[in-house]
């Protein structure tokens, strides 16, 4: 079945990609060509750190969800994504943290009940077991070897548990590649609350100017630039930006603009 790109869009744009960019979706929508090279920031590129969904493909989460519940499984996904985040926001604000796996379960809970859904207890697990199943997506291996080459430090900084991102980053072969992998949960913040990027700053130990950001939301964008990072946008669903008073420093569908742009800066 052809992607829906009015779908696609606003689950990419929410960053969540719980339920909405896989399966049925295999085929992603036909992506603008990178614009051209911005100019290098002030200082130069020492060190990139990766939001996990730059790095990891969500899509097969949302083919679990119509493989367990066909014709319905775009509307769970749907429900899924308007809660996901929007649990961890509401649980920061309200000063009663739970971590990135609590809040995507209670989620899930809410999103099936929304939607008048049955979710047995084997369901509800295969669902969640899914983000433990998570692969690179085919863009990553090349770009991430070329910064390498180029002697970038490679590092995350993801909403997701620690158990989440080792997982991810074995079943993609990355073992090694990224250091440090920092997950915000060990601060009990959620981007983009300016203490989750402060963390990448006092583990890499370097200026703000020379860590490039890498965000898959528009949202992560945002919060990246108000913190003062130079932010490459892997806009791999071609989502417009978001009204927060800030651009990216640069935007590409892939990883192949992040490596011109840090090229550039260095």
């Amino acid at each position: 079945m052809p992607l829906d790109r009015r779908e696609f869009l606003h689950w990419a744009a929410a960053g969540t990609v719980a339920g909405a960019l896989g399966g049925r979706y295999a085929q992603l929508a036909p992506q603008p060509a990178p614009g051209p090279v911005p100019p290098p920031t002030s200082r130069p590129v020492k060190a990139v750190a990766f939001d996990a969904f730059a790095i990891f493909d969500p899509r097969p989460i949302a083919a679990l969800c119509e493989a367990l519940f066909p014709g319905q499984g775009a509307l769970l996904g749907d429900a899924w994504r308007a809660r996901q985040f929007e649990y961890q926001w509401l649980r920061s604000l309200g000063g009663r943290y739970a971590d990135f796996e609590k809040t995507t379960e209670d989620a899930l809970v809410f999103a099936a009940r929304q939607k008048g859904l049955e979710l047995p207890p084997e369901k509800r697990a295969r669902l969640m077991q899914a983000w433990l199943e998570l692969k690179a997506w085919p863009d990553v291996a090349p770009a991430l070897e070329s910064l390498k080459k180029a002697g970038v430090r490679l590092a995350f900084l993801s909403n997701m548990t620690p158990r989440l991102l080792a997982a991810g980053i074995a079943n993609s072969g990355l073992a090694g590649a990224f250091d440090p992998v920092l997950s915000t949960d060990e601060r009990k913040v959620f981007k983009p609350d300016p203490r989750a990027y402060q963390f990448a700053l006092d583990a890499l130990r370097l200026e703000r100017e020379e860590i490039v950001f890498v965000p898959f939301a528009g949202w992560d964008v945002a919060g990246a630039k108000w913190f003062g990072f130079p932010t490459c946008w892997v806009n791999r669903a071609g989502a417009p930006g978001e009204e927060l008073g800030v651009a990216p420093d640069a935007t590409g569908s892939d990883l192949g603009e992040l490596v011109r742009f840090v090229e550039a800066a260095r």
